[in-house]
């Protein structure tokens, strides 16, 4: 049994260590708000739903995919951040993520350090219209919403 379990993942295509996302080209010049985080199931198999900010107001999470398809930025509502998108066959993943460093309070910065984590440790990434959903390694669902891009 225990033989097999190890097997069964090199059989899925994609090797389950893969990353794998739309062209860049499909979000080339978007926007996206966080507005659902999904925790992995419990024992008994149960969705459980993490507590996020939303709405302009309480600076929610953004991502923002820059115009040449190049680079990933955003804010975690308390600091900004910025990455580099690397491409394949398989889509993009993204690389050299750096964000600034402002204190905010304890569970602001929790909840920073583990977008950040999810962001640089997504499995895949798909892109339904106007949603956008990042499944984590540790099977944590992020889901985005496309907002207009404003210049301030």
């Amino acid at each position: 049994m225990g033989l097999g379990l190890l097997t069964a993942c090199a059989n899925i295509i994609p090797p389950c260590g893969a990353k794998i996302s739309p062209p860049s080209s499909e979000l080339r010049n978007t926007k996206w708000e966080l507005t659902r985080w999904n925790l992995p199931p419990n024992n008994n198999g149960e969705v459980r739903t993490r507590q996020i900010p939303q709405g302009e107001a309480s600076n929610p999470i953004q991502i923002t995919f820059d115009a040449n398809g190049k680079r990933l930025s955003g804010s975690t509502g308390c600091n900004r951040f910025t990455a580099e998108l690397d491409e394949d066959a398989r889509g993009f993943s993204l690389s050299k993520i750096a964000s600034t460093k402002m204190a905010c309070t304890p569970q602001r910065m929790e909840l920073e350090n583990d977008f950040l984590y999810e962001l640089n440790d997504y499995r895949s990434i798909i892109r339904n219209g106007d949603q956008l959903l990042m499944i984590g390694t540790d099977r944590e669902v992020l889901s985005f919403i496309q907002r207009p891009i404003t210049n301030k």
